[in-house]
């Protein structure tokens, strides 16, 4: 960085303070992550915008916990404190008390040297992958707790003596099952094993509150003709989700952004629900034809953005998970199909097939070949 950029970030970047961060820990903002030494307290010069941060915590036996994070949006010069909670192994939930935040502020110049600088270097990287996340969509989208968790946390369900005696009522009642010779089937076990394991329900507040995309995918009172239709062509249920999750004039980016969000709480926050949520919305704007045509510049920049998140998956990684079940090529496949046979623009059609040869090139993917799933099924019939 030179040292015009260096004067500007201190001058008006914001400043993360954690304190009472135990030794050890994993700490994390954006694209970059580090093990806590001795002397942090935090980071400076965070550019203002929207930034992830996480962490997790390390036992004695460096037994490393599931990782936590939230977003944040930096306002120019703000200073965010936050501190740990040694019993929870865990941020305090609630934002650090006034007088440690003017204790900070008091020392402000002292507490400079324990500060890291944001590594600046892969700042333009983060910005590919998050321009559409608007602070307020962020909001809209972290979980109520404001933390988002790894692993999905779970309760069991309350249960009294009156709710059990009801249930086992309910078993009595049940005719009696045909038994073989040496006791219940297997399957009548494993039914058995299952009915006594504890009803578990995500714990309220924790989950990330993606927006639903429509199950119903055609207009009501279509004929059906159009119910055909739009099964197969998403740009009705499309329409419909921009219309009823994200506020105009900015439906569009709203889209986009949830798109930015869920890929970045798998990269970085390793959510694999947000993997599944990012799948979905992938595959509703690839399986649109209607559409391709009347929103223009919403799939030039779904390509654009598609471009940058496939950048930073790694090679491997389409081997384990992406190309299981062959999700992207298929999806992608579909998408290009669609866009060549559609009345988009020019321009559209222009960008689709230079994204499909650079992805060609580089993963060396077959796009030309009809994928097995999709290819008609022939009836012998002699």
């Amino acid at each position: 960085m030179d040292a015009e950029k260096a004067k500007v970030l201190f001058d008006e970047g914001g400043t993360l303070v954690f304190l009472n961060v135990p030794e050890g820990t994993e700490f994390g903002i954006d694209y970059n992550s580090w093990t806590v030494g001795p002397n942090f307290r935090g980071v400076k010069m965070i550019p203002p915008g929207v930034h992830f941060i996480y962490y997790s915590a390390v036992n004695s036996d460096q037994q490393t916990a599931p990782r936590t994070g939230f977003f944040h949006n930096f306002e120019q010069k703000e200073i965010l404190v936050k501190e740990w909670d040694a019993y929870m192994e865990d941020i305090k939930d609630s934002s650090a008390d006034a007088s440690t935040v003017e204790r900070v502020l008091i020392n402000k110049q002292e507490m400079d040297r324990f500060l890291g600088h944001y590594p600046y270097e892969n700042y333009k990287k983060w910005v590919s992958l998050t321009n559409y996340i608007t602070p307020g969509l962020a909001q809209s989208l972290q979980p109520v707790n404001g933390k988002i968790c790894s692993v999905t946390e779970f309760v069991s369900k309350c249960s009294t003596s009156q709710s059990r005696k009801q249930e086992a009522e309910a078993e009595l009642r049940k005719p009696a099952r045909m038994e073989d010779g040496e006791g219940s089937t297997a399957s009548s076990k494993l039914a058995d094993m299952e009915k006594r394991l504890p009803k578990m329900e995500t714990v309220p507040g924790t989950e990330i509150r993606f927006n639903q995309i429509p199950k119903i995918k055609y207009p009501p009172g279509s004929s059906p003709k159009d119910m055909t239709k739009y099964s197969l062509d998403s740009s009705y249920a499309l329409k419909a989700m921009l219309q009823s999750c994200y506020k105009k004039p900015d439906q569009m980016l709203g889209i986009l952004g949830e798109i930015q969000f869920s890929f970045v709480c798998f990269i970085v926050g390793q959510v694999y629900d947000a993997f599944e949520h990012w799948k979905r919305l992938v595959h509703l704007l690839c399986s649109c034809e209607e559409a391709l045509s009347s929103d223009t510049d919403l799939f030039m920049k779904f390509i654009s953005l598609m471009h940058f998140q496939l950048r930073e998956i790694p090679e491997d990684f389409f081997v384990d998970i992406v190309s299981s079940n062959n999700f992207l090529t298929n999806t992608l496949h579909e998408f290009f199909s669609n866009v060549k046979h559609s009345s988009a623009s020019d321009a559209l059609k222009k960008r689709t097939e230079e994204f499909c040869k650079n992805l060609t090139k580089k993963y060396n993917w077959d796009f030309e070949t009809e994928p097995d799933d999709l290819a008609p099924v022939v009836v012998d019939l002699n």
